[in-house]
C-alpha cells in the first residue's frame, strides 16, 4: 500500500473526534483577540474610512459592496476555531468592541453584528462544522452578507423600492463572497506562521 493512500484528499470533511464541538480555553480567548482586533479595525473604518469612502454609494443600492471588513469576524472566527458558536461569538466581539469606540448608528452595530455572525454560523451549522475549505468559507461571508443586506435592507433603507431592495441585498452577498475568500486567505497566512498551532486548522493548513 502506498502511505500517500491514507492521506484525505484536501476536499474531505474533517473527521469527526470526541470532544471536538467543545471549546476550550485557548478557543475563547483566541476568539476574543480576534474579535476585539476586528472591533478596532471597525471603529477606525466607521468613523475615519467608512465616511469618505461611501459617499459616492449614498442614497444608492449599491452602498452595502464596500462593507465586506465587517463580514470577516464570523467567518475566519469559525475557520480558526472550527467549533459551533465561533463565528457568531467572533462577530459579536467585534461588534461589541467597535461600540465602544462610539458609532453614528449605536445599538445597531450590536443587531447588525448578531445577524451578520448568525448568518456565517448558520452556513458552518449546514456543513455540520466539518468543512473549511475556500468553499465553505465563500458560502459563509455570503450567508453573513445575506443576513447583513435582509437586515439593512429593512431597518436602514425602508424607504427603497423592492428592486432597489433586492440590489442592495445582492451587493451586500457580494461584500460576503468578498469577505470569505479574504478570510480563508487570511487564516492560511496565520497558519503559515505557526499561530495556530494550537488548533486544527494550523495543523492542517490543506483543508482552509
Amino acid at each position: 500500500m502506498s502511505p500517500t493512500q491514507n492521506v484525505p484528499p484536501a476536499n474531505a470533511p474533517a473527521p469527526e473526534t470526541p470532544g471536538r464541538r467543545r471549546w476550550r480555553t485557548v478557543d475563547i480567548i483566541v476568539a476574543s483577540v480576534l474579535g476585539v482586533a476586528f472591533g478596532v479595525l471597525f471603529a477606525a473604518w466607521n468613523n475615519f474610512v467608512y465616511p469618505t469612502v461611501s459617499a459616492p454609494l449614498t442614497s444608492t443600492p449599491f452602498s452595502p459592496a464596500i462593507g465586506a471588513i465587517w463580514l470577516m469576524p464570523a467567518v475566519l472566527g469559525a475557520l480558526v476555531i472550527r467549533r459551533p458558536g465561533a463565528a457568531l461569538y467572533t462577530e459579536i466581539v467585534a461588534a461589541t468592541t467597535s461600540m465602544l469606540f462610539g458609532s453614528a448608528w449605536g445599538m445597531a452595530v450590536f443587531m447588525s453584528g448578531l445577524w451578520q455572525g448568525l448568518g456565517a454560523e448558520l452556513i458552518f451549522a449546514l456543513l455540520a462544522y466539518r468543512r473549511w475549505g475556500a468553499g465553505a468559507a465563500l458560502f459563509a461571508g455570503a450567508g453573513a452578507g445575506l443576513a447583513m443586506g435582509i437586515n439593512q435592507a429593512i431597518v436602514s433603507v425602508p424607504e427603497f423600492s423592492l428592486d432597489w431592495k433586492a440590489v442592495y441585498v445582492a451587493s451586500a452577498v457580494a461584500a460576503g463572497l468578498v469577505a470569505g475568500i479574504l478570510s480563508w486567505m487570511l487564516a492560511r497566512a496565520l497558519a503559515r506562521t505557526g499561530a495556530l498551532a494550537p488548533f486544527a486548522s494550523g495543523r492542517a493548513q490543506h483543508e482552509i
